[in-house]
C-alpha cells in the first residue's frame, strides 16, 4: 500500500471514530434527558395518585416543574439540548445502522427514524418553552391529543385512521411491555462491565420500568380506539388524562401510584443505559 492511500485510509478511521465519539456522547445525553422526564413524570403522577389533582403529570408538567427548580433556565436548556442529542443519535442510526447483528436491517432503521421525529419534536417543545414564557411548551398531553383527534375525524375515512393509530398505540404498548419483560434490552448492555448488583439494579429497573411504560401506551392507545368508535375526540386522552383513568379502576389510586412508580423506576433505567448501553 503506497503513502496516500494509507494516509486516505487513516484519515478514513479517524473520521469514524470521530463521528462514533460524537454519537455515543449525544446518545448517553439523550438517555439521561429521557430518564430525567420520566423521573418528572412519574413524580407527578405520585403526587396526583396521593390527593394533589392540581398537578399535571405529563411531558409539559415536568417542564414547568423543572423551570421552577433553582437555575430552572440552565436546567431546561441542559434538558433540549439533551433531547436534541438523543434526535441525532436515532438520525445517524437510521442513516449508518445501530448495534447488533440487525442494526442496518430496514426495520431498525425506519423505526430510528421514526424515534428520531419524535424526540425532534419533544426537543423542540422544551427549547421553545425555555427561550421564554411565551415560547409555548406545547400545551396539555390531553388538549392536544383532542385537538389532534378532531382534525383527524374531520378527514375522509377519518374514524378509520383514528382507530388504526390508536390499535398501533396499543401494539406498540404490548411490544414495549413484553420486550421489557423478556429483558431484551440486555442484547444491547456491556454486560462484561457491569457488576452484580449494577445488572440487578437494571433488570429491576428495565423490567417493571418498561412494563409499566407499555401499559401506559397501550391505554391511551384504547382510549384513541374509543374515540374513533364513538365519533367523539373528547374520548381521546394524553398522557395526564390516561394516568389519571387508572385511579378510576376498582384498585383505585393505589394502581395509578403503582404505574407512576413505574415510571420512576423506568427514569432509572434510562440513566442506567445512559451508563452501560453500547452505542
Amino acid at each position: 500500500m503506497n503513502s496516500s492511500a494509507m494516509s486516505h485510509t487513516t484519515r478514513m478511521d479517524a473520521e469514524r471514530a470521530a463521528r462514533g465519539s460524537v454519537t455515543e456522547g449525544a446518545a448517553r445525553a439523550g438517555l439521561a434527558a429521557r430518564g430525567t422526564i420520566y423521573l418528572l413524570v412519574g413524580a407527578l403522577a405520585l403526587q396526583v395518585a396521593f390527593g394533589d389533582t392540581n398537578q399535571q403529570a405529563d411531558r409539559g408538567g415536568a417542564v414547568a416543574e423543572l423551570a421552577r427548580q433553582p437555575f430552572g433556565a440552565v436546567l431546561l436548556w441542559a434538558l433540549g439540548l439533551g433531547l436534541v442529542g438523543m434526535a441525532l443519535w436515532r438520525l445517524s442510526e437510521a442513516v449508518f445502522g445501530s448495534v447488533g447483528k440487525d442494526g442496518r436491517s430496514v426495520r431498525k432503521r425506519l423505526l430510528a427514524l421514526v424515534r428520531c421525529v419524535f424526540y425532534a419534536f419533544v426537543a423542540y417543545s422544551v427549547l421553545a418553552f425555555a427561550a421564554g414564557p411565551h415560547g409555548g411548551s406545547g400545551g396539555s398531553s390531553d388538549r392536544q391529543s383532542r385537538d389532534v383527534t378532531a382534525r383527524a375525524l374531520d378527514l375522509p375515512a377519518g374514524q378509520w385512521l383514528v382507530g388504526a393509530a390508536g390499535a398501533g398505540v396499543v401494539m406498540a404498548g404490548l411490544w414495549v411491555g413484553a420486550r421489557a419483560v423478556r429483558r431484551d434490552y440486555r442484547r444491547d448492555l456491556k454486560l462484561g462491565r457491569m457488576s452484580r448488583w449494577a445488572i440487578r439494579l437494571v433488570d429491576v429497573t428495565g423490567v417493571a420500568g418498561g412494563a409499566a411504560r407499555g401499559l401506559v401506551f397501550a391505554a391511551a392507545g384504547c382510549f384513541a380506539v374509543r374515540a374513533a368508535v364513538d365519533y367523539r375526540p373528547d374520548r381521546a386522552k394524553g398522557l395526564d388524562d390516561t394516568l389519571r383513568s387508572f385511579a378510576h379502576t376498582p384498585l383505585g389510586p393505589w394502581l395509578l401510584a403503582c404505574v407512576a412508580a413505574g415510571l420512576v423506576l423506568f427514569g432509572v433505567f434510562s440513566f442506567a443505559l445512559a451508563r452501560w448501553r453500547r452505542v
